[in-house]
């Protein structure tokens, strides 16, 4: 009888960088089962599982949601088809960063030479209009009007905090996502209050209601250009059930 190499799941978590819960939450979402259940309860995985996880890292590191996937592993989807959706966001959010990149740079340099520095230069990369039509929509064109001359009386290191502080709630999003936690335990829900704290302070000082901090959660999912800003539509569900579930035990 030929013998099957085998690891148990602790070991595939330790060699791949991730955790034993993330594994566990791959097998009961069906993205990546195990090949046996030991008398233990104990997940074991065989090579093919091995090269499976492989492509599912990948894809994952690439930011992909675990539907799309899931669709690629399954053969349900072309590779080429479920990047390319990703790759033209990667392409907008690098010319962006680019500009950003650019924007700093020439920041410094005209500070250290004693230049004037001009605005449209300082924050070139660091438009906040391109939701104008949702805001406007959703919450009418006072709604916006006051929200854009909020901003506009920000300095750059203002503006640079709030943009700091919503790539490190994201972060912690994503991270805990992957770790396999709920949406409502607590940890994920001092996120969600994080997230709450610094949408007020965008709201300048006002407070969202548990409605509108729900709806606000809903809008990531429905949207791509927002969904994008939590690696899909997988991540950004995840983030709208967390608003969600802290909307209801706090708000």
């Amino acid at each position: 009888m030929v013998m099957t190499n085998e690891w148990p799941i602790q070991e595939i978590a330790r060699l791949s960088g991730t955790t034993s819960r993330t594994l566990r939450h791959y097998g009961d979402i069906g993205l990546l089962p195990s090949t046996r259940v030991g008398a233990n309860g104990l997940r074991y995985y065989d090579e093919n599982a091995l090269v499976r996880l492989q492509r599912v890292l990948m894809l994952r590191d690439l930011g992909l949601a675990l539907p799309a996937i899931a669709s690629v592993v399954d053969g349900r989807q072309e590779n080429t088809d479920a990047l390319g959706g990703h790759l033209r966001w990667l392409r907008q959010e690098k010319e962006r960063l680019d500009r950003q990149i650019g924007a700093v740079e020439s920041t410094i340099e005209k500070l250290k030479g004693g230049e004037r520095i001009m605005a449209e230069e300082a924050l070139d990369g660091f438009d906040h209009t391109v939701y104008k039509d949702e805001v406007v929509e959703r919450w009418g064109a006072d709604a916006y009007a006051k929200s854009d001359a909020w901003y506009r009386s920000l300095d750059a290191a203002q503006k640079a905090a709030i943009t700091s502080q919503q790539a490190d709630i994201q972060r912690a999003f994503a991270a805990a996502e992957a770790a396999g936690e709920s949406p409502e335990s607590e940890g994920v829900l001092a996120i969600a209050k994080r997230h709450y704290d610094w949408v007020t302070v965008g709201w300048q000082g006002k407070r969202p209601t548990a409605e509108q901090f729900v709806g606000l959660g809903e809008l990531y999912v429905a949207d791509d250009r927002f969904a994008a800003n939590y690696g899909g539509r997988e991540g950004a569900g995840f983030v709208r059930d967390a608003m969600a579930a802290y909307a209801q035990r706090e708000l």
